[in-house]
């Protein structure tokens, strides 16, 4: 019996791609080729593997052999060793902080054992720029069953029986969404599919279109059939170069295969899309906001009722969805509505994409049953928190959503739990915060965030997140005062009441949720003038311990500031009206010395230039470790 065909999966997912895997693709062709190895190995680009943190990657097949932080100098020695000799390379496999020894397989990689992969079925499997790839893993069969065998009531009544809801946000009812659609009597009709993707850390979209945009083509069809409509548009941000090239190309074979345009599969059904990119506001990820900006006016949102589904784009009936909501639907036509129900809890059914990003050891984008814990997400498939730091806080839902702190760590990942929780699912982002991040400093960061993106529509929005912006930012310059945080409290209460679209009422969430969970954080700021994570500037100060310096003059080198004094021999000293807080002294000190440290909230202690070092062996106090960590 002939061996099996080698196929070495390439991920080339933007991530990737920044990494210089089209690089290692021209290298791998070369060296496969200068080895006469063409009739027995083949390269399939494939779209994003997941498991960004190892990138650029690669998985050989049939063996499911998983090579990662691949560069183009290792190509050669790869594909001697490997495909010439059949040693497979250990030293560029995935080796946990944890162990020693690397873990060969994909399968056995904690990273991807708690997933379940619906939107993600063909991740890492299909070369997403060939129509033949997708079709062979299924591909349009769904579309076929509505097509030829299901009325569009039938397919409305299948997505409201499986209970899917929204992806993008806050999860409203797929099905019910559509049967409002579909009962508008104005026509035309339209769908869209909204990829404007701009939550800070966020990246699960773009990775489904670079992946697999003929499952979004599929399920968008579908939407149309089921609604009525004729026109959709793809609503991506331009900022995604590499998803419109290969939905753009999706759409142009879809044509070819006859599965867009007129007459699809002969059913007498025409439906086709164009894509239409959008300029980066934040706020067009809202719904009413993206109309305005397809139409091509100002994109500030609108008052609702009525909603887009009855009066949308061109002020015709509008459904809109996001990219992995529309993703889904073709298995949900697949494999039925009684099965997709049973996946997640009572009122969360499925699978939800998580972008796992922050203090965590395996950063990617990961799908996941609904109702699977933080804490399996953070420590069994993200790996726990690098250096094995304390985990303090996660932040799910983007801007709009809040920070969850490790005393919830067994919270369910479900709509409701996290809602009751202060914070929301949103499009999914997850970031992941570790004992040295100051809660105050990320409710700035993210309401800093919010009042650049808000329109400026509503006065609520625009002027009550910059009154927000600038308490927290005199909290974190030392400058708080009583009383700060009751009226951030108030204020913030106050935007979420009046504000019109969901950017408003969802961007207090940050500084609401800091302040019920990490409240002394902020006392701490205001009364004793202090960042207890020691990150604000204003409020930390560097200083070199003269017991400890050894007067290397690494740090004096180093300093951008040209602030430390010091000779050989002579202890080195920060002065502090030159000091900039940048933390490479910090950064460069040896850690067998330890002898810079960072202080807040507390006086720096004096330190007389011109003292000799004493040359003593010294044992490391628990200061001089925390320091050292």
């Amino acid at each position: 019996m002939a061996a099996r065909r080698i196929e070495l999966m390439l991920c080339t997912g933007t991530g990737c791609v920044a990494g210089g895997a089209f690089r290692i693709k021209k290298v791998l062709e070369e060296e496969i080729a200068r080895h006469g190895l063409q009739s027995e190995i083949s390269i399939v680009p494939t779209g994003c593997n997941g498991f960004c943190g190892q990138g650029p990657l690669l998985v050989v097949m049939p063996e499911k052999i998983f090579y990662g932080w691949l560069k183009t100098e290792d190509i050669p020695f790869l594909v001697q060793e490997h495909f010439l000799k059949g040693r497979p390379v250990k030293k560029l496999m995935f080796t946990p902080p944890e162990r020693k020894e690397p873990i060969p397989l994909l399968s056995d990689i904690p990273f991807f054992k708690k997933q379940m992969l619906i939107v993600l079925r063909n991740k890492g499997i299909i070369d997403p720029e060939k129509i033949d790839d997708y079709i062979a893993r299924d591909g349009y069969a769904a579309l076929e069953k509505v097509l030829t065998s299901m009325t569009p009531e039938e397919v409305i009544e299948e997505i409201i029986k499986s209970g899917l809801r929204g992806r993008g946000g806050a999860g409203f009812p797929t099905g019910i969404k559509w049967k409002v659609c579909r009962n508008e009597p104005k026509t035309p009709k339209y769908v869209i599919c909204n990829c404007d993707e701009g939550d800070p850390g966020a990246y699960m979209d773009r990775s489904v279109l670079e992946s697999d945009p003929h499952s979004v083509i599929e399920g968008q069809t579908i939407a149309a059939y089921a609604i009525g409509a004729s026109h959709g548009y793809i609503y991506v941000r331009t900022e995604y170069p590499l998803a419109i090239k290969r939905m753009q190309k999706a759409i142009e074979q879809a044509r070819e295969y006859g599965l867009l345009g007129e007459n699809i599969l002969g059913t007498g059904f025409s439906f086709d899309l164009e894509i239409r990119e959008g300029s980066g506001a934040f706020v067009c990820g809202e719904e009413t906001s993206l109309i305005h900006s397809i139409e091509g006016k100002s994109p500030e949102p609108r008052q609702r009722p009525p909603f887009p589904a009855q009066v949308g784009i061109w002020g015709c009936p509008t459904v809109i969805n996001n990219v992995e909501t529309l993703a889904t639907v073709p298995v949900i036509i697949n494999r039925g509505a009684e099965w997709f129900s049973k996946i997640g809890t009572e009122t969360s059914k499925g699978t939800k994409i998580f972008s796992l990003v922050g203090k965590i050891n395996n950063t990617g984008l990961i799908e996941v049953p609904m109702g699977i814990t933080l804490r399996e997400i953070i420590y069994e498939i993200g790996g726990g928190i690098p250096g094995n730091r304390k985990f303090k806080a996660v932040q799910t839902g983007g801007p709009s959503g809040g920070c969850i702190p490790a005393s919830l760590i067994d919270l369910p990942i479900d709509y409701e739990s996290l809602t009751q929780a202060g914070s929301m699912m949103g499009s999914g982002g997850m970031i992941v915060m570790d004992e040295d991040t100051c809660m105050v400093d990320v409710a700035k960061f993210f309401i800093q965030f919010t009042n650049d993106e808000s329109c400026g529509k509503c006065t609520t929005c625009r002027d009550g997140s910059a009154a927000l912006l600038e308490v927290l930012t005199r909290i974190t310059d030392g400058e708080g005062q009583e009383g700060d945080i009751e009226f951030l409290e108030e204020l913030a209460w106050a935007i979420k009441d009046a504000s019109m679209c969901g950017l408003g009422t969802t961007l207090p969430n940050p500084v609401l949720t800091t302040i019920r969970y990490f409240r002394e954080e902020y006392e701490a700021h205001i009364r004793e003038k202090r960042c207890p994570a020691k990150v604000c500037k204003n409020l930390i100060a560097y200083w070199i311990d003269p017991q400890l310096c050894q007067a290397c003059l690494i740090c004096k080198r180093e300093c951008p500031a040209e602030a430390i004094y010091g000779e050989k021999h002579i202890v080195h000293v920060i002065d502090q009206s030159k000091c900039t807080k940048c933390g490479t002294c910090l950064e460069v000190c040896p850690p067998r010395f330890g002898a810079v440290k960072k202080l807040s909230g507390e006086p720096v202690p004096p330190v007389e230039r011109g003292m000799k070092v004493e040359r003593k062996k010294k044992t490391a106090t628990p200061l001089q470790e925390q320091s050292s960590a």
